[in-house]
């Protein structure tokens, strides 16, 4: 299993306040760059970084719903086979069974995927807060007037040269004003964020 942190709704979280500075610098500063800041995110060390303890955070609850997945596939095959040897209390029992890991399942899979989507928001919310001050004095430095964000499915960016677009230089350059922390061994708080889960089998039929 592997995490990989979403970047959502770019434009409207992250480019405002670089939009803003945008407006209020000069008509006459001209240039005009791109940022895929999806990217940008993820690939800078911090964003590397979060996307590995993620990883490791949600790993014992990702194995406890595969566990899980595995025991009601278990009672699914039980009853497929002894379909003329179990008695009809033995396949009632196990049936009710399955209903009850299934429910299980299903609630412990969605809390997961809360705690996951939070944590995730919570780690880009803060990278990205950080970008924009790494993109705002790039731009006031090297001239621009406004930077877009290519990233988005609705991006009104349709052709870009290379040679504007600032990804990696940005990447760079928080890399250098961030640089990741080690990783510490905190014991992560009880609302851990999710890992994806696995896809939610059929319930046992009786």
């Amino acid at each position: 299993m592997k995490i990989r942190l979403a970047v959502p709704a770019l434009a409207a979280v992250l480019m405002s306040p670089a939009a803003m500075w945008a407006q209020a610098a000069p008509a006459s500063a001209g240039k005009i760059g791109v940022i895929d800041v999806q990217v940008a995110i993820t690939s800078t060390a911090e964003g590397k970084q979060a996307a590995a303890e993620l990883q490791s955070q949600f790993a014992p609850r990702q194995t406890e719903l595969t566990n899980m997945q595995k025991q009601m596939e278990d009672i699914q095959t039980r009853l497929r086979t002894g379909q003329t040897t179990l008695s009809d209390d033995e396949k009632a029992r196990l049936g009710r069974e399955g209903e009850q890991l299934q429910r299980t399942y299903q609630r412990r899979s969605q809390d997961a995927q809360d705690d996951f989507n939070e944590a995730q928001r919570e780690v880009v919310d803060r990278i990205g807060r950080r970008m924009i001050d790494v993109l705002n004095k790039y731009s006031r430095d090297n001239g621009y007037s406004i930077i877009l964000d290519r990233s988005g499915q609705s991006s009104p960016v349709i052709f870009a040269a290379n040679s504007t677009d600032v990804t990696q230089e940005i990447i760079r350059l928080f890399d250098q004003t961030y640089p990741a922390k080690a990783a510490t061994t905190a014991t992560p708080k009880s609302t851990t964020p999710r890992a994806p889960a696995a896809a939610k089998p059929a319930a046992p039929q009786q």
